[in-house]
């Protein structure tokens, strides 16, 4: 098995800001990630919205990472272990505190304040998409 390949997350304090306001819907900062150099951000947004496309691009761009943070918000035990094994201890943690772990929610308003941000739209999209799933009168 060859390794896997990871393009780094590394982010001004305003670009994870509006890395939050996008998650939760804010489409014109969603577009200006796309356009000002960070299209993984963008991506990461289409991903969460469970866009297939989205997934593979993430894999393709070497940002398996940010799709093992979704997958980890989805409880998917084997994503969550692969951030740790991986030391993403940070996507370890939004993953966990977008899931509703006050522990991990704990740990980014102490270690990594803005992605405590990040973690708690992640989590307001994810109860969206649960709530749209679970609604009968709703195609999913």
């Amino acid at each position: 098995m060859k390794p896997v390949k990871f393009k780094p997350l590394v982010y001004p304090a305003k670009v994870i800001i509006a890395w939050a306001e996008a998650i939760k819907g804010n489409a014109k900062i969603r577009d200006w990630l796309a356009h000002n150099g960070y299209p993984e951000l963008y991506t990461f947004i289409y991903a969460l919205h469970l866009k297939e496309e989205a997934r593979d691009w993430l894999i393709k761009n070497k940002f398996p990472h940010l799709l093992a943070l979704i997958q980890g918000v989805e409880r998917n035990e084997q994503a969550l272990r692969w951030l740790q094994e991986n030391n993403f201890t940070l996507l370890y943690h939004i993953a966990l505190a977008a899931d509703g772990e006050n522990s991990s929610m704990n740990w980014l308003l102490k270690n990594e304040r803005d992605f405590a941000m990040v973690a708690f739209n992640i989590q307001l999209v994810k109860n969206e998409i649960q709530t749209d799933h679970d609604d009968p009168h709703k195609i999913s």
